[in-house]
């Protein structure tokens, strides 16, 4: 499997765990009135805002494969989805904490994702090989 359809495959498995996370937190996560379904939404929309950031990853490994900075930037947002939205839906379903910093860890991840995604740009490795 190439490079960009391994990342289209991430993206969308993060885009369909989005919108399965979305209904299971309207139709089960209660609002106890501590913010239990507001965090579980932050999980929810970082998610799928890093499961399009992911088809940019994909889109341009096609055109330019190879490219660290766009292994950088895919890596970056898979595992800061993982570990940015992952504790917050723990945290809205259950009420616990599970490991104090591992959502801020996600979250550094998710900016170095878009760093290096700009870094793509500004090295002008969008274009495709002539």
């Amino acid at each position: 499997m190439s490079a960009a359809r391994g990342w289209l495959l991430v993206a969308a498995l993060n885009g369909l765990a989005a919108v399965v996370a979305g209904a299971y937190g309207w139709h089960a996560v209660d609002d106890d009135g501590y913010g239990s379904r507001d965090i579980f939404q932050v999980g929810i929309d970082y998610q799928m805002w890093h499961a399009l950031a992911l088809l940019a990853v994909a889109w341009l490994a096609e055109r330019r494969p190879g490219s660290m900075a766009l292994r950088v930037a895919g890596w970056s947002f898979a595992l800061g989805i993982v570990l940015f939205s992952g504790p917050l839906y723990v945290l809205g379903v259950s009420g616990l904490l599970l490991a104090r910093g591992v959502a801020p860890a996600g979250g550094v991840l998710l900016m170095i994702g878009w760093a290096a995604l700009a870094w793509t740009a500004v090295r002008g490795e969008t274009k495709p090989d002539s």
